[in-house]
């Protein structure tokens, strides 16, 4: 299945990070070929074109950034590059490489055609981008030995490669950087429908009976994530061994997922805990990402990054210059009226 490992928490079912069962199951729900990727239509169809010219000229695929919130498969984008291109994957992040001579290890171990991948590369530091810069583009390394009066540089010579970054904060990478990746895609949050099949496709991996009403109603609450969607999957495939048959329908999907307090929107408790609070603690906004994240008890990445966007879609939240308002749609999901908030 189509996903990324990005942030971290694990209080709830809805957190972006896998737990330790998800480490062992979710790699093999993966789709391991281009033509398995569901989803992200047009970024796929450009990929293949890329790739195929790439491969009949016998050359490296040119550098890829992929961004858009957790959970949409920048990992898995990754992986499938590297295979339709019949090469190694090198995986790394961008908080790992906190020194240059970490990235030049890396560089230094690549071999011709080689895809190396970078999660979070916004989180780069300055020192270890400006080592990257002619590594992307000239496909050299500048290092310099020793120290003092006898420092001396040397540039090093590397194999061609392609670099696939992904983030889920495109803004903080810098222009310098973003400009040496000649393919740029942004992941879109998928639809109830395609979400489905991929929840079909994860079942029948899975080994756990689910019909289409099951696939559904797993789908609608998912956020429009495949990894979140496989996470449910998971959850409801525990209730119905447990509590039903072992059959997923609609009917034990629904029970299933209103105990691990997922509404019919995807809404977990930390998102009706942000808007209530918002509604509540702030009159409905605006609120600053730092006063909601202290009041929600949360990191601020974690709202920005997880939370935030599908409230946005959704309409619940609305970003502004002076903070985040609750719209009235929040306020009607949580069956509160502007004038209960107001004493």
């Amino acid at each position: 299945m189509a996903g990324s490992g990005d942030a971290d928490s694990e209080h709830d079912v809805l957190s972006p990070a896998p737990d330790g069962e998800d480490r062992r199951v979710e790699p093999s729900l993966r789709p391991q070929r281009l033509s398995e990727y569901l989803g992200q239509e047009k970024i796929v169809e450009l990929l293949d074109i890329y790739m195929q010219a790439a491969r009949g000229r016998g050359e490296a695929l040119d550098h890829v950034l992929l961004f858009g919130p957790p959970g949409l498969g920048k990992t898995t984008l990754a992986h499938i590059v590297a295979r339709e291109m019949n090469s190694k994957l090198r995986s790394t992040s961008g908080p790992v490489l906190e020194r240059a001579g970490d990235l030049a290890a890396i560089l230094t171990n690549l071999e011709p055609g080689d895809v190396l991948f970078i999660d979070e590369i916004h989180r780069l530091g300055p020192t270890v981008e400006e080592i990257l810069y002619p590594a992307l583009e000239d496909f050299q390394l500048d290092l310099v030995l020793g120290s003092g009066p006898m420092a001396r540089t040397v540039r090093i010579d590397l194999p061609r490669f392609t670099l696939v970054g992904a983030t889920t904060r495109a803004g903080l990478i810098t222009p310098p950087l973003q400009a040496r990746f000649g393919i740029v895609h942004r992941l879109d949050f998928y639809s109830p429908d395609v979400l489905s099949v991929i929840i079909r496709r994860s079942a029948g991996l899975l080994e756990v009976p689910v019909d289409q009403g099951g696939a559904n109603e797993i789908a609608r609450r998912s956020r429009g994530t495949p990894r979140i969607a496989n996470r449910l999957l998971r959850r409801v495939r525990d209730y119905v061994q447990i509590e039903a048959d072992g059959r997923i329908d609609r009917a034990t999907a629904s029970e299933a997922l209103l105990q691990q307090e997922v509404d019919e929107y995807g809404l977990d408790k930390i998102d009706r805990k942000i808007m209530r609070l918002l509604i509540e603690h702030y009159g409905g906004g605006p609120a600053g990402l730092k006063a909601l994240a202290a009041s929600v008890g949360e990191d601020q990445g974690t709202i920005e990054d997880f939370y935030e966007p599908y409230l946005v879609q959704k309409g619940f939240l609305q970003r502004t210059p002076r903070g985040r308002v609750a719209t009235p749609r929040a306020y009607e999901h949580l069956g509160l009226t502007v004038r209960e908030t107001l004493f």
